[in-house]
């Protein structure tokens, strides 16, 4: 525990911006792939990114997996003895630390995201600019500049969600929005061109991409971006959160990583 503890404190305060002006293109919930520290005397050096396009974007597969693991932190956080945490600042010390990076992250998807729920691979992608106002309306899978990710949203949808529900009895207002927002993707990518219908296809949520700057997304015949693959990430971020919210549903017992599922 104390292991885990230590790492999401490291994660929340190096790989998640605040806009608080500690770095260059520091914006309220942007996330960075990776943290570079010298290995000689441990001091932070810079952001980078091997699958995002740059240390100074935000990779929303990175993003959203910072979204679903710090909402579901906070349920784990909820189930220990309080002197557990007094070495970390007491429960209300960690808290802090954990919500401000969910709520941090989930705004910053949001914000950056258009309206079906469903991102481009990186929020700073090269030809992003050249689509309009593309935030403003739902993904294209299929325009000719930037491809989408799903698996992304997957993975988001549970973090938007789980964090949702964690605030239903603190903020009202903020609950319902990070729930409507959860499910508003849901809802994109449980139906066409994201679900995938064809019997043949060993993949449940089509236009994922895996590796875009190494380029090894599978680019269709006549497409100018890669499209219509599926990548065991966004299968299985979809299956967790459709039994997520099966068993709220159900009013069955809560589904946490930390529980069994029977």
């Amino acid at each position: 525990m104390q292991r885990a503890i230590q790492h999401c404190q490291a994660t929340a305060a190096y790989s998640i911006f605040y806009g608080e002006g500690r770095d260059s293109y520091d914006t309220w919930g942007r996330t960075a792939h990776e943290s570079i520290f010298n290995t000689n005397d441990g001091n932070f050096r810079c952001p980078n990114a091997q699958q995002g396009y740059t240390g100074f974007s935000t990779w929303t597969r990175g993003l959203a997996w910072a979204m679903a693991g710090f909402s579901e932190e906070l349920e784990y956080l909820a189930t220990l003895d309080a002197n557990e945490l007094e070495p970390f600042g007491g429960f209300e010390a960690v808290e802090g630390i954990y919500l401000k990076a969910a709520r941090a992250t989930c705004d910053f998807y949001i914000a950056n995201t258009p309206t079906d729920g469903i991102p481009y691979w990186d929020t700073g992608a090269p030809r992003l600019h050249l689509m309009g106002d593309y935030l403003n309306r739902p993904a294209d899978p299929f325009n000719a500049y930037e491809p989408v990710d799903s698996s992304a949203a997957a993975i988001a949808s549970q973090g938007l969600l789980r964090l949702g529900k964690y605030l239903e009895n603190k903020d009202l207002v903020a609950a319902l929005r990070y729930w409507r927002a959860g499910i508003t993707t849901l809802n994109t990518l449980f139906s066409e061109p994201y679900l995938s219908m064809n019997p043949n296809h060993q993949g449940l949520i089509l236009h994922t991409i895996y590796h875009q700057p190494n380029g090894w997304d599978n680019v269709p015949n006549g497409s100018k971006i890669a499209n219509g693959e599926a990548c065991m990430w966004g299968d299985y971020h979809a299956r967790e959160v459709a039994l997520y919210v099966q068993r709220l549903l159900r009013n069955e017992p809560y589904y946490t990583f930390f529980g069994a599922v029977k």
